[in-house]
């Protein structure tokens, strides 16, 4: 099959001996990497009060990479829509694209990321979202964006910007059926959190292109696919600074936020072999194992595009493993002159 573009989804993730400053700075070198190995976008999430996440306001985030970076696509992997007025992130959104028109991305998520006591703070309300909440704050957005639906909404009396000359492109983000039905009923491209690795990827991908209606965006769907992946020079290294992320991930899965931890420590930790024992579709290894990993992935899906996102202990390791796929991948890295393989 031919190459797909790839994209780099990023948490700004501190690690245990970090600071939030470094791990923001550390998110911006990968996303100038990224842009320099010829990635299409980079993406970065919403969540709140966790101790090893730093990117906490996607929008905020988003203006300093984009102004740090020339083509890449920056984006929001995503923002979660219930936690917000849906003018306020029209309007946050509206602004990025006037200052960098056609770079930026609006991926819109439905969870809170964050737990129950969180998000009640950040809503300023603990009731609970009803099922028609989320679509409407949605046709809300995109008509404050350009993307008018119904005959009446937000737009009617609000703009987001006085005179808006582009619109960010939205995508629907989700890791249920739900999402997936939404985002093909509404013609909008759908992203499924793969990475979550709790299952339902393909069941959900196959929904969306059953209820997939063509809209004044798309005529056709487009299914972008996240993974976990790591690549090193050996298997047994890619796994072995997998560990932090996976050791995460299971305290994640009982209730804990662990630390991202060295990968020595990872490996020697007390609860490492029921960590290690859990079953996971993250896809690490050599490039060759990597690349075949998603080519694989992309295939079974039918993706349009693959998100790679790989946490791990150190950024080195991080931007190494971005190089090594994208070497193997056949990504057309930036040149001096402006250059790019990445479509316009």
């Amino acid at each position: 099959m031919a190459s797909i573009p790839l994209s780099v989804l990023d948490l700004a993730t501190v690690s245990s001996d970090a600071t939030s400053s470094q791990a923001l700075r550390e998110a911006t070198l990968v996303a100038k990497k990224a842009e320099e190995l010829g990635y299409s976008r980079f993406w970065v999430a919403e969540h709140h009060n966790m101790n090893t996440v730093a990117s906490t306001s996607p929008a905020v985030l988003i203006a300093h990479v984009a102004a740090s970076t020339e083509w890449i696509k920056v984006g929001s992997g995503g923002v979660m829509l219930p936690n917000h007025a849906p003018l306020v992130i029209a309007e946050q959104f509206a602004l990025l694209e006037a200052l960098h028109p056609g770079r930026i991305d609006l991926g819109i998520g439905r969870a809170p990321g964050s737990d129950r006591q969180t998000m009640a703070v950040i809503r300023g309300s603990a009731a609970a979202l009803s099922v028609e909440d989320f679509p409407r704050d949605l046709i809300d957005v995109m008509g404050l964006l350009g993307d008018v639906r119904t005959d009446h909404g937000l737009w009617n009396k609000f703009s987001a910007t006085p005179v808006a000359s582009s619109s960010p492109d939205v995508i629907l983000l989700g890791s249920s059926g739900f999402s997936a039905q939404l985002s093909g009923v509404l013609g909008l491209p759908f992203t499924f959190a793969n990475h979550f690795d709790t299952g339902g990827t393909f069941e959900a991908v196959q929904m969306y292109r059953e209820a997939f209606r063509p809209s004044p965006i798309l005529d056709e769907p487009y299914t972008i696919v996240s993974a976990s992946v790591i690549a090193a020079g050996t298997s047994e290294e890619a796994e072995k600074l997998a560990a932090p992320s996976r050791l995460r991930k299971y305290g994640m899965r009982t209730g804990r936020f662990l630390p991202l931890c060295p990968p020595d420590e990872a490996v020697s930790h007390p609860e490492w072999e029921r960590a290690a024992a859990m079953p996971s579709n993250a896809i690490n290894g050599t490039a060759d194992q990597v690349v075949s990993g998603l080519r694989q992935l992309a295939e079974e899906t039918e993706a349009n595009e693959l998100f790679v996102y790989g946490a791990t202990y150190g950024v080195e390791e991080r931007l190494m493993s971005l190089e090594l796929i994208a070497k193997r991948w056949g990504l057309d890295a930036y040149t001096a002159e402006g250059e790019t393989g990445v479509p316009e």
